[in-house]
Order: structure tokens, then C-alpha cells, then sequence
């Protein structure tokens, strides 16, 4: 069975220090629940962590709660729900791109662009976020699931 833990308050507090130090993000509206070792979703129910583990034993669902970033090493990377859901929030880590870009990036591929930005960046187009990926010199790495991406026109 898959490791489950509701953060304590502390665990969250440093949960949100990091996400106000990556992307502004002043708080997590609700519970944290960890999945195995990097995976966060935000849960707002009052389930317990018990009580959470029989809900998913006995419902049709995925899992209880949104899965919302995930942990890698000393970083967050926001999922696109993630994005969206703090999407009032995020205020730096931002990299705008324009819509032929974003087509690109909606079809996971990396964009070949320089951005003056180093690790995990919050993708924007107009007034829409599209998930993070991670910049470097001359990429920024794209991490689309591929059952999410826009698939080929041609």
C-alpha cells in the first residue's frame, strides 16, 4: 500500500516557505497530504489519515485531494492543476511565452529559448498557466505527462 502522511502544521509551514521562495506562494488552502516521498496534494475534506485510506479502498476515485507539486531534492515543481489552483498567488518564477511557443509546449517539447532564469519556472501564456518546467542556460525542460499533451495537427 502506497505511503500516505498529512503533514503536520510545521511540515506544511516549510512546505510554504519554499513555495513563497520558488513562486511567491503565500499559503496552501487546506491540508497537505504526502504521497510516497515527493508527491503533494492538497486535500480540504477532515478526513483523517485513516480515514482517507478507506475512502480509496472503497470509492471510484484516483485519490482524495489534488495532486499539487512535487519534491525534487531541494525544490517544488508545481503540476499544471497546481498552477492553476495558486494561480492568485504566484507571483515571481514566471516566464511568459507566446502562443506558437506555448502549442510547443503543449506538445512536450522543450523550448530551445534562453531565459535569464535558473530551475523550476511557472509557464505562462497570456492569462493562462501551462504547469512549470525547468530553465537552464538554453532550455527550459518540459515535464507534460504524455496522455496530457496536444497531440500533432499534421
Amino acid at each position: 500500500m502506497e505511503y500516505i502522511k498529512i503533514l503536520t502544521e510545521h511540515e506544511k509551514k516549510k512546505i510554504e516557505q519554499k513555495l513563497n521562495e520558488q513562486f511567491g506562494i503565500k499559503g496552501i488552502p487546506g491540508k497537505i497530504v504526502m504521497r510516497g516521498a515527493e508527491r503533494l496534494s492538497v486535500f480540504t475534506g477532515n478526513a483523517d489519515e485513516k480515514e482517507i485510506r478507506k475512502i480509496e479502498e472503497i470509492a471510484p476515485i484516483e485519490k482524495a485531494g489534488v495532486y499539487f507539486a512535487k519534491l525534487i531534492n531541494e525544490d517544488i515543481k508545481l503540476t499544471i492543476e497546481g498552477t492553476q489552483i495558486l494561480q492568485e498567488q504566484i507571483k515571481k518564477g514566471i516566464f511568459e511565452i507566446n502562443d506558437g511557443q506555448a502549442e510547443e509546449w503543449m506538445m512536450g517539447r522543450e523550448l530551445n529559448i534562453k531565459t535569464g532564469l535558473r530551475g523550476f519556472v511557472v509557464m505562462k501564456n497570456r492569462s493562462d498557466l501551462l504547469g512549470c518546467g525547468k530553465a537552464s542556460e538554453n532550455k527550459i525542460t518540459n515535464f507534460i505527462p504524455k496522455s496530457r499533451r496536444l497531440k500533432n495537427r499534421g
